[in-house]
């Protein structure tokens, strides 16, 4: 089976995407969580 340029193309372009996603998402500590906002005492 033979591929054209194009699938050639895109399947290089997903695969660069791919691997630069997972690069820039390297270091990135903490949990996923959103943090909880202060509750402010009555006084």
């Amino acid at each position: 089976m033979r591929f054209c340029w194009s699938n050639l193309m895109l399947i290089g372009v997903v695969v660069v995407l791919g691997t630069a996603s997972m690069l820039a998402s390297c270091g990135q500590k903490g949990d996923l969580y959103l943090p909880q906002e202060e509750r402010r005492a009555a006084d």
